[in-house]
């Protein structure tokens, strides 16, 4: 519903009634998931006003998410590991897809110290996939809450991987890659 009435942050989501109608379950349903949207953070509810769709940013899912669901070590490791792949798919699709020029020419994108979480979401957008995105930034969100003593690229290794995008060449971009976030080169 929110797709097809293209309802954004601040808009006012149709009655229990209404809602209830239009998707055909019955209120206390309808009413069950308004509370368990709202406890997320997706909603707010007014009195006397309504229930309106929250910004994104301001939602519990990544709390929620690692108190109960993400707690071991192998949750953990997945869920780097899927914002890695995201990443470097990413870096694949923008070769396809976007006009590098100012990407590339963006000297703000170098500048100390680098931003990792800033230059990868460039680099997501830039891939114009808004699926991926939105994953992205909640593994981006979820691994920040970790606070893990990951590998810190440091100036050059983002400057090759720069090189390796203007230079178009996958392969550079792979090993480039590889080593900014310090994996072996499978």
């Amino acid at each position: 519903m929110i797709t097809e009435d293209r309802l954004k942050p601040g808009d006012k989501l149709p009655s229990e009634r209404e809602l209830s109608e239009r998707l055909n379950v019955g209120r206390s349903s309808v009413r069950e998931a308004l509370r368990a949207l709202e406890l997320l953070g997706l909603i707010e509810t007014r009195r006397g006003e309504g229930t309106f769709i929250r910004d994104f940013k301001g939602h519990q899912l990544i709390p929620l998410l690692s108190t109960f669901i993400l707690q071991d070590e192998n949750s953990k490791r997945d869920v780097i590991e899927t914002k890695f792949l995201i990443e470097k798919n990413c870096l694949a699709l923008i070769l396809k897809r976007a006009d590098l020029e100012s990407f590339l020419t963006d000297r703000s994108m170098i500048k100390d110290p680098i931003n990792d979480d800033e230059f990868f979401l460039r680099i997501v957008q830039l891939a114009d996939n808004h699926l991926l995105l939105r994953i992205w930034v909640i593994l981006a969100d979820y691994v920040n809450s970790l606070q893990l003593n990951m590998q810190k690229p440091v100036k050059t290794d983002y400057k090759r991987l720069l090189t390796a995008l203007s230079d178009r060449d996958e392969e550079k971009i792979a090993e480039a890659y590889h080593l900014l976030r310090g994996l072996s080169n499978e």
